[in-house]
């Protein structure tokens, strides 16, 4: 799953039953389920940002196109890639026509007409029917007539031209003016030829048609055997078959235009006149309700009927441009993307309420940690916010703006209620979830820019590095107060981390030195490690019994601290596989020669540890045999800088690399020129991108999955795999049919262990789903202790998706019972997988208390209202009814 980013760049699209909405982010699409409140990140990707999508009308297939008109045919239901084609050059619109049979695709100034892909199976899902000629300028907007009959494209030279889909005796083509400036949409009335245009000066025109829909007359045939003939020449010309040329002119001959459609404009209106207001830049409209809404640069947005232009809401949403509105099948929601600072937001415009209000870091995220139970992830960014996450539903549920500047790190405490934040602005921030505010603020005596954070297993010491004093600062989680300030290190502090299982604090810093503080003894260092190079991070494993340790010359070093001894170490230096900047003079080889690893975490059995840094790779060790297990790619998107791993020769000219061109940068001046230093770019510039890197990796206290903070946004990757066949001590006895016959027999302590050697998830359903409620006890004290962890574990994983709540917790609450003090024994082992079973009932608790608390609440209104209705009566009624009425509201009750 993809968090954290809700919206980039693109068109929204609401889907067929208005229910769920599509946004492009980056070279992704996630599908926003508004009736569930959930978020999905679809499996499949683009190989630049995606800048238009187009949806087909039975909502099956969707159409992305990257930045270079690259484009997937996607199948929304199965959520996958079915066609891939390439369209030559940037394209500004694609459209599918209301029967779903032809796409319209504009680029340059020219519209292209498809054949959509059918219900039937084809070799090319893609072919050219006709190519429409007569905009000067690039072309900007499409809207097709509710028949499929003709469409309209607006273009940049501020006309707008109608064509007719086939050909048609008296409309092939239609050119209309009247504008001043950029057409920026246009839209054809419900079931007629009649037209709004909207230009970027805010200026509506419109414009009413002299014929009907159903007066379109359809060409007389040509001869067959010619047109074939000619068709043929062509093709033995032409390498590839070329669709029908439609060549349209701006100022025909009246010869040409006798007997044609024609076109009056009727009416012209302005939105308003006030400077900054004046910039137009997205409009939708909804045929049925004759709704029109229109997005300004200003984030101002207005509703408007037409066609007599009637003001229904003016409101401000934003304070960036609004870059694309969609509005759903009903008309009841509106979604606006802001690609500033993107936001998302899905308006209810008759109740005036927000449907979602989601919005994304503005620059990227640095911090990231998961509460102990796993249902949440806090976030820090450069933009000085704090966000939490509900890694279900992946949606922000809180933003914290209290910091003045980037913060540097993030954690929670040990009850999952409190969440700590450090900045650069020099406070460290402890936040109430329960509340949701700020109720500590920690300071130090001097200002100082804290680069890292800490807490303690119990919640009450906090602790913090900084940047430019080389201290560590100590606070009270309860007071408040400072205790204590640690000088010792010579650099400056690059990351902290408390021993979970002891009063111990390392601290690494770039004086080569981690430090081990005790907080039992005064605070004073009990140990130093010295290593080879600079300290950049240092974690601990969950049992509190290794200390791994990165570097700057790119190696992972782990110690046994108790006795200051290495035991091992991994030189990861070439997992890293840095990508080739822009810029860069020297290889992706060699670059990555200079990197190391800036963000560490072990795995919650700590058998394996995460590292990430300067790369798009993200690598997982094995740390016993100290190997690469796995290499994790985080994006393939090559909108990013650092992605490309060779030189491309085609960006290389005699006077250097274009990349060091700016796309319109320097406007009168040439080109503009970076600040010297600056490594990301100068943000001023029009054409600005982000160098891929991860800032930060957490594993799940679960064991389920783990998460990156990146350039991307925030990635969830999940351990879950499909369909693995992955038995446990299996012998040849054990198959279904022996397992269903053990079941048959009533031996459910047998079925269920050997449904576990053959480990197939359905079948473990099966025969649990199988026992008597009355039989969980007997079959809990009975089963071996081997196979009560693996029963927990799948306990867990069936809490989230079943239905049968209060059997799977009887069981739960019998393997507990009885096995509870073997359990207690290997509570460091089993610690994730007790995390991940309470993860799962706290969630359902959440849902079902809201669910009685909403039951609660109806039957009090019942009752109040079945018991004023019975005062009533007995006020009208003789007293001889008295006894009915008592039985009538014994019954409501």
């Amino acid at each position: 799953g993809l968090l954290g980013t809700v919206y980039r760049r693109g068109n929204l699209s609401f889907t067929r039953d208005g229910n769920s909405l599509l946004s492009p982010v980056g070279n992704r699409i996630s599908l926003f389920d508004l009736k569930n409140n959930k978020c999905e990140t679809l499996p499949l990707a683009t190989r630049l940002n995606i800048v238009c999508v187009g949806l087909s009308p039975d909502g099956s297939l969707a159409i992305l196109i990257d930045e270079e008109g690259a484009a997937l045919l996607v199948s929304l239901i199965g959520k996958c890639v079915i066609h891939q084609f390439y369209f030559h050059k940037p394209v500004h619109s694609v459209s599918f026509s209301p029967d779903g049979k032809k796409f319209v695709v504009t680029k340059d100034n020219l519209a292209y007409l498809y054949h959509a892909p059918g219900k039937k199976r084809e070799f090319n899902a893609f072919v050219l029917d006709k190519t429409y000629y007569g905009p000067y300028d690039e072309t900007t907007c499409i809207d097709w007539t509710d028949d499929s009959k003709c469409f309209a494209v607006g273009s940049k030279d501020m006309s707008t031209w109608v064509f007719g889909a086939e050909r048609w005796a008296n409309l092939i083509y239609y050119s209309l003016g009247g504008h001043k400036d950029v057409i920026v949409a246009c839209f054809f009335e419900e079931n007629s030829l009649d037209l709004y245009t909207i230009s970027q000066d805010a200026a509506l025109c419109v414009w009413q048609c002299d014929t009907e829909l159903d007066g379109l007359k359809p060409m007389p045939p040509k001869d067959a055997a010619k047109e074939k003939k000619a068709a043929e020449d062509d093709e033995e010309l032409l390498e590839e078959p070329k669709g029908e040329e439609i060549h349209g002119k701006a100022d025909p001959s009246e010869q040409e235009t006798r007997n044609k459609v024609k076109y009056s404009r009727v009416a012209k209106y302005f939105f308003n006149k006030e400077g900054d207001f004046n910039n137009l830049t997205a409009a939708a409209y909804h045929k049925k309700t004759h709704l029109l809404v229109t997005g300004f640069a200003s984030g101002i947005f207005h509703l408007h009927e037409l066609p007599d232009f009637n003001l229904i809401h003016s409101l401000s949403i934003s304070d960036q441009r609004i870059a694309s509105i969609s509005i759903n099948c009903t008309g009841d929601w509106i979604a606006f993307g802001c690609s500033g600072l993107g936001q998302l937001l899905v308006w209810e415009w008759q109740s005036e309420s927000y449907v979602l209000k989601q919005q994304g870091h503005f620059n990227s995220m640095v911090s990231l940690a998961y509460s102990p139970d796993g249902q949440y992830i806090v976030t820090g960014g450069e933009d000085g916010k704090v966000k939490v996450w509900n890694t279900s539903s992946s949606f922000c549920f809180v933003t914290f703006t209290e910091h003045n500047s980037g913060v540097t790190a993030v954690t929670f405490t040990s009850t999952g209620y409190v969440v700590l934040s450090a900045s650069l602005d020099g406070t460290v921030r402890a936040f109430d979830l329960h509340r949701y505010r700020n109720f500590r603020t920690f300071t130090s005596p001097r200002p100082s820019q804290f680069s890292c954070l800490a807490v303690d297993s119990s919640g009450e010491i906090v602790a913090a590095g900084s940047q430019d004093s080389f201290e560590i600062f100590i606070w009270s989680m309860q007071s408040g107060r400072l205790l204590d300030v640690l000088a010792g290190h010579e650099g400056p502090i690059s990351s902290l981390s408390f021993n979970p299982m002891k009063c111990l604090l390392a601290s690494a810093s770039w004086d080569k030195t981690v430090k081990l503080w005790d907080m039992l003894d005064s605070w004073r260092t009990k140990e130093t490690l010295i290593m080879n190079s600079d300290v950049l991070v240092v974690a601990f494993r969950p049992d509190g019994k290794e200390l791994a340790v990165a570097a700057l010359n790119g190696q992972i070093t782990f110690w046994d601290h108790e006795n200051a001894v290495q035991t091992g170490s991994i030189e990861g230096r070439h997992d890293l596989q840095m990508g080739r900047k822009e810029l860069d003079k020297i290889t992706a080889k060699q670059a990555a020669k200079g990197k190391s690893f800036t963000t560490l975490c072990y795995s919650a059995d700590g058998q394996s540890i995460l590292a990430g840094g300067l790369s798009k790779f993200v690598c997982i060790y094995n740390v016993k045999e100290q190997i690469l297990m796995k290499k994790f790619e985080i994006s393939c998107n090559y909108s990013l800088d650092a992605m490309e791993e060779y030189l491309d020769r085609r960006k290389m000219t005699e006077f250097g690399s274009m990349a060091l061109i700016d796309e319109g940068g320097g406007g009168d001046e040439g080109v503009a020129i970076p600040l010297p230093g600056v490594k990301r770019g100068d943000m001023s510039y029009r054409h600005f991108k982000p160098e891929i890197r991860v800032t930060c990796v957490r594993f799940c206290p679960t064991g389920r999955s783990w998460a990156a903070t990146t350039t991307e946004g925030l990635l969830l990757y999940s351990l879950d795999s499909g369909l693995i066949f992955d038995p446990f001590e299996l012998d040849v006895d054990v198959t279904p049919s022996n397992i269903h016959k053990t079941l048959s027999q009533k031996e459910y302590t047998m079925a269920i262990v050997m449904a576990f050697k053959l480990n197939e998830k359905k079948l473990i359903q099966e025969v649990i789903e199988a026992v008597p409620s009355s039989e969980i006890d007997v079959v809990c004290s009975s089963l071996p202790d081997l196979y009560v962890e693996k029963l927990l574990e799948f306990l867990a994983s069936a809490f989230e998706t079943s239905c049968h709540l209060e059997f799977y917790l009887i069981w739960a609450h019998k393997l507990l019972m009885l096995h509870g003090q073997k359990l207690k024994t290997r509570s460091v082992k089993l610690l994730p997988v007790i995390q991940f079973l309470q993860k799962s009932i706290q969630r359902h608790f959440e849902d079902v208390s809201k669910l009685c608390e909403w039951n609660i609440y109806n039957i009090k209104y019942a009752l109040a209202i079945s018991q004023q209705r019975g005062v009533k009566r007995l006020a009208e009624e003789t007293p001889g009814d008295e006894e009915e009425l008592d039985s009538d509201s014994d019954y409501l009750m």
